[in-house]
């Protein structure tokens, strides 16, 4: 009589990128919150300009200063012009600098970080005194002098910006590349025969990526608070172009006179924004982490 023979086990199948997202946000509501409202900043971004009630740059002196009502939800300005539109509208332009700014200034400190860290030597003690340099600057100061002497235009911003951020990332990824150079897993890579670059892009750099994704988004919100500062203090975006710096530097000066609403929602909703990006360091940080998809 022949035994029966039970069935191979079906192995489970690897869990994908949506599903590890989705564990993530499941596992901590914070961080789903958080994902929430940067969803609602980018749909205000890409389809606000489209659905305001009103042009955010026309003018109506008859109607300046007007309190928060049904047809100007966050009241209008000294010119007449609906606050809520301008703000919606500034969405798009504080969102592309600091998402281009921390962009640029990613890729080139990670790069400087990751070739520092795992060549060693006179590379990274010539990095570590150029970053000493940049640091040793008030970084705001720094970003003024930038815009100043280059101009203040968007791109000009963006640069500035970029530069003072670029040693956040250096110093992060050379700290964990220096550690992770001579750990096993890269020994193995080595002795497989990869070479020097590719152990570093493949298998040393994807391991630093948590604790990049956190500065990520701390930068997110810094490079937004430097734009609305340069704004604020005259080297940013210049008006009338709908900016929250702008906006709240405008509006300060009604404050006293107790037309509140023309600096509180555009700096409400900075807040709001600095906020949302602060809270999704932690999720970023577990969505990209290799050990975190085990």
């Amino acid at each position: 009589m022949s035994g029966i023979v039970s069935p191979a086990p079906t192995p489970a199948p690897e869990r994908g990128a949506l599903a590890h997202v989705g564990h993530v946000l499941r596992e901590n509501p914070v961080t789903a919150v958080s994902f929430a409202m940067f969803a609602v900043i980018v749909l205000m971004a890409v389809l606000g300009p489209a659905l305001v009630p009103y042009d955010p740059l026309a003018t109506n002196a008859a109607r300046a200063l007007e309190p928060p009502s049904a047809a100007h939800w966050f009241g209008t300005d000294h010119l007449g012009r609906d606050v809520f539109s301008r703000v919606v509208v500034a969405t798009r332009l504080d969102l592309t600098i600091s998402v281009a700014a921390v962009a640029l200034s990613f890729v080139i400190g990670a790069t400087l970080g990751a070739i520092a860290g795992y060549r060693g030597g006179w590379v990274d003690a010539v990095l570590a005194r150029v970053l000493d340099t940049i640091m040793a600057f008030p970084l705001f100061v720094l970003a003024m002098g930038i815009v100043a002497a280059m101009g203040n235009t968007i791109e000009n911003i963006v640069y500035a910006t970029a530069i003072i951020n670029i040693p956040f990332y250096a110093r992060v990824v050379r700290a964990e590349v220096n550690i992770r150079r001579e750990a096993g897993f890269a020994l193995a890579a080595r002795l497989a025969g990869n070479s020097h670059a590719r152990v570093l892009a493949s298998h040393i750099v994807p391991n630093a990526l948590p604790p990049m994704m956190v500065q990520v988004s701390l930068n997110m919100g810094w490079a937004i608070l430097n734009a609305a500062g340069l704004s604020f203090i005259g080297l940013g975006v210049r008006p009338p172009t709908p900016e929250w710096g702008i906006m709240v530097a405008e509006g300060a000066n009604y404050i006293v006179s107790g037309h509140w609403w023309v600096a509180l929602f555009p700096g409400l909703w900075l807040m709001l924004a600095v906020f949302t990006f602060n809270l999704m360091g932690d999720g970023l940080r577990d969505i990209v982490d290799p050990r975190r998809r085990t």
